[in-house]
């Protein structure tokens, strides 16, 4: 099977996809914005050809890239994983007549007010939302429901460029910095009250082949603003306790809804005193490195699981769920460079078995800002049979380690 891998090098962990792809048997070509010769010696060894392009998100450069490629070999899969690169590879796809996820559920699943009348129609529970184009808009919307409000770009990812907004005063001034009163399109939501969380899956024909449940501690709005907070993201392997049933079905009720075929899929969730609420879901894989997290938990490996999804149309093997398994993410104490850390020396003692990988940027090193993201600076990722017990490991670990930094 020939299968056009979009990106293959950056970020880093791309190559894990096109590692899998060559794993499970399939003749990979690249299409990337680095010249080939600047690709690592592994990843070029796994990919049988390679066409540089400018911009993987210029459509129309893209699709020349793609027929150059047809031109040479039968194309029977194009795949991307990257959110920002997900619309442009359908619309290649579809130009192209090669299988895979359409225009169709790649803009249902780019664009959130799109995605979100879409789902309502469906019968998903999903906060009130809408598209503003103009600042009357968003004044309009916030009569109609009150307040807190979430607005953020339409096809957005993670919590860049969100503001929740509290008052009428708040909203002028969000008006502005989020660009609408320059004309700039945002999407713009009721606020959630609730405990937030994330499902992914790997989906074959439209069927959940493989799903991971994570919470996130605390909410990533809170996460991303807060700098004296180490936040986690941590995995349950009790995905068959009754408590989660109704959030897989959910799951698969969108699947069903926004037409996703054989995808990974990310789809954030609400659950709070107004019970279960959608969120958002991408098309693709989730970020972070947290298939990283699942493979520690699972004992396999989830890229030659997507790829042997998409090469043999079945999973390679099932997942142990022998682990419960999370990433703390470590902000230094002030934005400069880091001085030094304090604390690593007990937690290694104390939980050096249960430490799967960490990263910790050596002293000197310029800090991120909060808001860059969960490893964006200092984070270790730890595994446990019992869910409970890691949740009170990776407390400790938060409250006994200090990134130093002037």
């Amino acid at each position: 099977m020939n299968i056009i891998f979009i990106e293959p090098s950056f970020p880093y962990n791309q190559r894990e996809f096109v590692r899998g792809l060559h794993q499970a048997g399939a003749t990979v070509i690249g299409i990337g914005e680095r010249p080939q010769e600047h690709l690592a010696d592994d990843l070029k060894g796994w990919l049988s050809h390679y066409v540089q392009v400018k911009s993987v998100v210029h459509e129309p450069s893209l699709l020349r890239a793609v027929q150059q490629v047809q031109n040479r070999v039968c194309v029977d899969r194009l795949e991307a994983t990257v959110e920002a690169h997900i619309m442009a590879a359908a619309k290649a796809r579809e130009a192209a007549g090669i299988p895979g996820t359409s225009v169709r559920t790649a803009y249902l699943c780019r664009d959130k007010p799109a995605m979100k009348e879409a789902l309502r129609e469906a019968g998903i529970p999903c906060a009130q939302s809408t598209r503003a184009n103009e600042p009357e808009d968003a004044r309009e919307f916030a009569q109609q429901v009150g307040y807190p409000l979430i607005i953020k770009p339409p096809a957005g990812a993670g919590a860049s460029g969100t503001w929740k907004v509290r008052d009428d005063r708040e909203l002028e001034k969000v008006i502005w910095e989020c660009g609408l009163a320059d004309g700039a399109e945002v999407a713009i939501e009721e606020f959630i009250e609730g405990h937030e969380g994330y499902l992914d899956t790997l989906t074959i024909g439209g069927e959940v082949a493989h799903e991971f449940i994570t919470h996130y501690y605390p909410n990533v709005l809170v996460a991303m603003r807060e700098r004296w907070i180490s936040p986690q993201m941590v995995t349950t392997n009790r995905i068959e306790a009754p408590g989660y049933r109704e959030v897989r079905q959910m799951a698969r009720d969108v699947i069903k809804a926004l037409d996703i075929g054989t995808s990974a899929t990310h789809m954030e969730w609400f659950s709070g005193p107004r019970g279960l609420k959608f969120s958002e879901i991408g098309c693709r894989p989730p970020g972070v490195g947290q298939w990283d997290v699942y493979n520690a938990a699972n004992e396999f490996d989830l890229y030659l699981e997507w790829a042997s999804a998409l090469t043999h149309g079945h999973p390679h093997r099932s997942p142990s769920r022998r682990y419960a398994a999370g990433m703390i993410a470590l902000r230094p104490t002030c934005d400069g460079h880091i001085t030094g850390y304090s604390g690593l020396d007990a937690i290694q003692q104390g939980y050096g078995d249960c430490i799967v990988a960490r990263h910790l940027p050596p002293v000197g090193s310029p800090t991120q800002p909060v808001e860059g993201g969960y490893m964006a600076n200092a984070w270790i990722r730890v595994r446990h049979p019992d869910y409970d017990a890691l949740r009170q490991i990776m407390n400790t670990i938060g409250e006994s380690v200090t990134v130093h930094a002037a």
